[in-house]
């Protein structure tokens, strides 16, 4: 159950990430509007390095949540 939780956490984190890089990146550089975060909100570029920030520590969070506790070894990998 812990492996689940923790992979589901990290894909969130990614989606959520390359959300935040594609609408910097459109903003910032394309002044286009890319990805589906503009729908629901009007942020500014900077504000989009927040939502990295956060699709980042969700990645982490997942790959701490899904590892052997003691071992520091992610489950699944204890052989190699």
């Amino acid at each position: 159950m812990r492996t689940t939780i923790g992979y589901t956490i990290e894909s969130i984190g990614y989606v959520i990430g390359a959300q935040g890089l594609v609408g910097f990146a459109s903003r910032a550089f394309f002044g286009a509007e890319w990805g589906w975060i503009h729908k629901v909100v009007d942020l500014p570029p900077a504000a989009y390095l927040g939502v990295i920030a956060v699709g980042l520590a969700l990645v982490g969070g997942g790959v701490r949540t899904r590892r052997v506790p003691g071992s520091g070894v992610a489950r699944g990998h204890e052989g190699a």
